[in-house]
């Protein structure tokens, strides 16, 4: 396959990885791309996408269109071309209709994954194809192994989108320069502030008040197992006949409802 010319959504994904080099040799013709064809996981995920597109239309109660919708637009000066799975409309306009869906991707990942690290690592292919089609956001249908399904919404984030495009942005001046890069590291780029299903996560690493209640939780996590361990075994060994155990330390009484309750002596 020609991979020449232009910058695709897994191409994105690279890019954000620090790959630049490889895909650099690809991109100016000094390397092939890699030949999957025997690729079981890429395979796999090509014959699961009907089955996955299928599965996602019934779990959502949608309709997906315009399957495997080949996209292509200039963007910022740099040719972009993406291939989008399937797409679901907008309720107020036509199923006919292209303008203003929201996409649907299918992946099909191994079971060890988990929904939030699939979203990490193809958010920069979601965000590009999200731009192509002019969407206001991706639906993102994973199948993990072969006995887990999930779905999830990732919003249309223009902020993220432009900081991902400076990067792409630099690497392809690299391409048109013939200019090998090096020393390249992969560039850090949150998705914190980018909904997924409507909410979003947030670094409270300097939030005073957080840090001293994690701090709080860590410290004295033991001790609480310990004290719910020694307050159900205390209670455990009350009679159903007896309506007060004590020592000089605390004691366990039975109200009229049959509930046992403890209470220190320096409670009394």
């Amino acid at each position: 396959m020609n991979r020449q010319g232009f910058i695709g959504g897994s191409d994105c994904v690279r890019i954000m990885q620090g790959h630049w080099l490889e895909l650099w040799q690809i991109k100016t013709g000094q390397r092939e791309p890699e030949d999957l064809s025997d690729n079981i996981a890429v395979q796999l995920g090509i014959h699961t996408e009907g089955f996955n597109l299928d599965w996602f239309e019934q779990h959502n109660n949608v309709e997906v269109i315009n399957k495997q919708v080949e996209l292509g637009a200039t963007i910022r000066g740099v040719p972009v071309k993406g291939t989008v799975d399937g797409m679901v409309p907008r309720e107020h306009v036509s199923k006919t209709e292209l303008s203003g869906p929201h996409i649907v991707e299918a992946k099909h990942t191994n079971s060890y994954n988990n929904m939030e690290s699939v979203i990490e690592y193809y958010m920069p292919q979601m965000q590009t194809y999200i731009q192509l089609a002019n969407a206001d956001g991706c639906y993102l249908s994973v199948i993990f192994g072969n006995n887990k399904w999930e779905s999830a919404y990732v919003a249309r984030n223009d902020e993220y989108f432009d900081s991902m495009w400076a990067v792409v942005s630099d690497f392809w001046g690299y391409v048109v320069r013939g200019q090998e890069p090096v020393g390249i590291d992969a560039p850090s780029l949150s998705i914190d502030r980018i909904e997924v299903d409507q909410m979003v996560k947030r670094d409270a690493s300097k939030d005073n008040a957080f840090i001293s209640s994690a701090h709080d939780y860590l410290v004295n996590e033991e001790s609480a197992k310990l004290f719910e361990f020694a307050k159900k075994n205390l209670k455990d060994m009350v009679g159903d006949n007896e309506r007060e155990v004590y020592c000089d330390l605390l004691t366990i009484k039975r109200d009229k409802r049959g509930s046992l309750r403890i209470t220190t002596r320096t409670q009394q």
